[in-house]
């Protein structure tokens, strides 16, 4: 067998990114918004984010802070069925899973306000948060190993007279900073403007070995090869970047009703490869040349425009509505990936809350996202489902100056089915079927003084 035997696998394979998470911004960065999710138009310290102009609304002056602390699990399944993984003309079906968890993702918000002036700002992990891990590796490795085999050996080597075991581990994490400033201009209009400083680090490991099962050892020499081994890849990369999303805002409040806007501008930022380390064997390492130190890759964290509405129905009722738009189409991701989706990301809120006494304030709200995904979008190491969350909670009040959010967040996905007629570039047919699942838990300290 020649040595270049996986150099087209591992060209394809690392062609995509290899980061935890999906290609949103997070916008949960308060328990308020798991218990709610419509926060757009709100008038209290999560609004840091979510509304900062409507801080300039605070009924009094004086200091904010909130501390925030959540934990996400999140699970990735792959069904791969194919003719391939057997060779003998009959559909076999592979699973693989991959688990996402951050046990503790952090956010600070806090606000100082005196007269008609607010100088806020926040801290919090907004993108990624968490690392992925897919232990049995994934269906691209065994498709591309399967089919290279089969076609350098005119398919003397058969898929039962070797073992494929790979696996893949992915994090990323996008810490951000901002810092901004609101102005209330009369009794019902506000503005802001500020910015985000965004700094990314994250990076992979992974490995793949194609070796002949005790049985066919002894083919290794007729192959060329020194031992049983077909192919092994080692590859770790870590990697960093950071960029700026400049923000504004505006804010509207007429009586019982209140309008939230936001937009935040696209940050270009670029990531950077470092520390790589690879060994390889039977591997040319100049197909891994994007993956070498110091190389670069575009991954911009889109704009996003927010607008929100929320009215007060009673005394002790209060509802939102909400919708965000994410620009993916003009953000620009590893080899112009972007320009295959459909359309850029709509999301639509709702929430309300209910005082159900003084001392506590229950809520519900609900999400719905719609990616624009398209079949050339969607990757093994890399995909997003179309989905609908559902968040709930409570608000704890102390006292007028101290209170606590409690709230859980779960999400249902859409499974999204991916047919191909030349599976992997193998020239058999096969299918995926895309699945996950998420869910949050989060707490919220506040207090003003």
């Amino acid at each position: 067998m020649k040595k270049k035997l996986f150099i087209g696998a591992f060209a394809l394979v690392l062609s995509s990114p290899l980061y935890a998470g999906d290609y949103l911004t997070n916008t949960n960065q308060h328990a308020a918004f798991l218990r709610m999710a419509a926060r757009g138009a709100s008038i209290d310290i999560d609004g840091v984010y979510s509304n900062p102009a409507g801080l300039a609304f605070l009924p009094k002056d004086g200091v904010f802070l909130s501390l925030t602390g959540q934990s996400a699990y999140q699970t990735r399944e792959i069904s791969a069925t194919s003719p391939l993984w057997t060779l003998d003309g009959k559909n076999t079906t592979q699973k693989f899973k991959g688990t996402a968890s951050a046990p503790i993702i952090p956010s600070f918000h806090g606000a100082y306000k005196k007269n008609n002036w607010v100088v806020s700002a926040a801290f919090a992990i907004t993108g990624g948060g968490g690392k992925a891990s897919f232990s049995n590796g994934l269906p691209m490795f065994n498709a591309l190993a399967t089919g290279l085999i089969a076609k350098k050996t005119a398919g003397a080597v058969k898929p039962n007279m070797y073992n494929i075991n790979s696996a893949m581990d992915g994090k990323q994490y996008i810490y951000g900073v901002q810092l901004g400033a609101s102005y209330r201009i009369n009794d019902w209009v506000s503005v802001y403007a500020g910015g985000r400083m965004n700094y990314f680090t994250g990076g992979y490991e992974g490995y793949l070995n194609a070796s002949l099962t005790d049985d066919y050892k002894a083919v290794a020499p007729v192959l060329g090869l020194p031992d049983a081994t077909l192919a092994d890849i080692d590859l770790k990369c870590d990697q960093r970047g950071w960029g700026i999303t400049p923000i504004l805002g505006a804010d509207f409040k007429w009586n019982k009703l209140n309008i939230g806007l936001k937009y935040e501008f696209k940050a270009n930022l670029n990531i950077e490869n470092v520390n790589t380390e690879m060994e390889l064997f039977n591997v040319d390492e100049s197909f891994l040349a994007d993956y070498k130190e110091g190389v670069n890759t575009p991954s911009d964290i889109p704009a996003m425009l927010s607008v929100a509405a929320g009215y007060e129905i009673l005394p002790c009722l209060r509802a939102s509505v909400e919708y965000h738009f994410f620009d993916d189409k003009n953000a620009r991701m590893a080899d112009d990936r972007q320009k295959t989706l459909k359309h850029g990301t709509h999301e639509y809120l709702a929430g309300v809350e209910w005082d159900v006494m003084k001392y506590i304030t229950l809520s519900g709200g609900f999400q719905k996202t719609n990616y624009g995904l398209s079949d050339d979008f969607q990757t093994d190491i890399s995909f997003s489902c179309d989905s609908y969350s559902l968040g709930g909670g409570a608000r704890v009040h102390f006292n007028d100056d101290l209170s606590l959010d409690v709230a859980y967040f779960w999400t249902k996905y859409s499974d999204y089915t991916k047919a191909s007629a030349n599976y992997y570039e193998t020239g058999q047919s096969g299918t995926n079927v895309y699945s996950r699942t998420n869910k949050v838990f989060g707490m919220s300290l506040n207090y003003n003084f």
